[in-house]
């Protein structure tokens, strides 16, 4: 049954990313009638690429470690505990800021290149049409590290529903975007509604990291008082018990000293 939940959720979100994308060529290729628009929006998705496969492979990366780190182990030989609830959160922090410090790297990297990758064509409307949509790409490099790691993330904990939930608001996030942006900006505005997506993907994230996560400082709080709650005390009838012959003996060692004083 969880495999079929978590399955089902994984679906959903496939679905919901690839309705985006479909709607995204569509409203690209129905801008012009010359191809111009199409062939630079394949120019700049090649250059968002060049970061994108990276970040990517962070978030696998994510998927394994994080959930690796939250179960405890004991070493044999030293007793020495470690994992646990508090190691996977450190460990999700540092990878969040590996993937901004690399995002920003990477897009940095994709500006200082774009001029070279425009001249992967000999068509200067291509070109000119290419360079805002590839720039912007390359910007959103800087919080796409985030959204991925993140996304890997929720992966590794199980929030598969959450995941495909965040997935699915901002896939209609985009949907509207792409209805009122590429009508007054062309291709920028859908470059603009890709902006939006991972936006919205990323809100999805900080609120699993610091809401509702399992990692979430909160629940991590909410769930060490209810292990505490739930530890077994110690019974007072066993307590009294224990004193009450602890009394006895004290009773019966002072009668025996006091009958062998008598009979001396």
């Amino acid at each position: 049954m969880p495999l079929l939940k978590g399955g089902a959720a994984l679906q959903l979100r496939n679905f919901a990313l690839n309705l985006t994308f479909l709607a995204v060529t569509r409203v690209t290729q129905s801008i012009d009638d010359t191809g111009v628009a199409a062939a630079a929006h394949a120019m700049a998705i090649q250059t968002f690429q060049i970061g994108g496969i990276v970040l990517l492979a962070l978030s696998t990366v994510a998927q394994f470690v994080v959930p690796g780190d939250m179960v405890e182990r004991v070493d044999a030989k030293t007793g020495e505990k470690t994992g646990g609830v508090l190691v996977a959160r450190a460990t999700m922090n540092r990878l969040m800021s590996w993937g901004f410090i690399l995002g920003t790297i990477l897009g940095f990297l994709q500006i200082v290149i774009l001029p070279s990758l425009l001249k992967a064509t000999p068509i200067e409307d291509v070109r000119v049409a290419a360079r805002i949509p590839a720039l912007l790409g390359s910007v959103y490099q800087c919080f796409n590290g985030l959204v991925f790691i993140g996304e890997g993330v929720m992966v590794g904990t199980g929030s598969f529903m959450q995941l495909s939930l965040s997935t699915v608001i901002a896939t209609l996030g985009t949907l509207l975007a792409l209805q009122q942006l590429p009508q007054k900006l062309g291709l920028t505005g859908v470059w603009m509604s890709f902006g939006v997506f991972n936006a919205l993907r990323l809100a999805g994230v900080i609120v699993h990291q610091y809401v509702n996560g399992p990692l979430s400082k909160r629940m991590i709080a909410r769930n060490s008082s209810s292990s505490a709650e739930d530890t077994p005390m110690p019974s007072t009838e066993i307590v009294s018990d224990e004193v009450s012959d602890n009394s006895i003996s004290d009773t019966q060692e002072e009668n025996d000293t006091v009958e062998k004083a008598t009979i001396e």
